[in-house]
């Protein structure tokens, strides 16, 4: 993520850790390994109207290999709710790419943020 802050101009490491422990929650919070190896982590806040994905990080090693998408596919394969998904990606961020191939639609965006929405698993069927 860091690189599209910096592409952005909107790095600032206090900020940027600030955000993630004002919004940390550890009961929605998964570790995601490969072979015992912990590479990055995913959230998932449920709201009253939507399902929020949030801090999905994987470690630079281990981006471009399917793993990001084999994440978000059981995320949302393991719920049958009728919430929508939601989250937000850094403008011009290829992250925004994977989320598109699983159903996510722009919803809105501003000068740093695009904001995406897909239905739920279960509307899709």
């Amino acid at each position: 993520m860091r690189p599209d802050l910096e592409r952005l101009g909107r790095y600032d490491p206090g900020r940027v850790r600030k955000r993630f422990l004002d919004a940390f929650i550890p009961a929605h919070t998964r570790v995601i390994q490969v072979d015992a190896e912990d590479i990055g982590l995913v959230a998932l806040r449920p709201e009253s109207d939507a399902l929020w994905l949030e801090h999905f990080y994987l470690a630079p090693a281990h981006q471009g290999q399917g793993i990001g998408s084999k994440v978000l596919a059981q995320i949302m394969a393991e719920r049958d709710d009728s919430r929508p998904y939601r989250l937000n990606v850094l403008r011009g961020s290829p992250a925004r790419h994977l989320y598109e191939r699983h159903r996510f639609v722009l919803d809105h965006e501003d000068l740093v943020d695009v904001y995406l929405e897909a239905p739920p698993l279960a509307a899709a069927r």
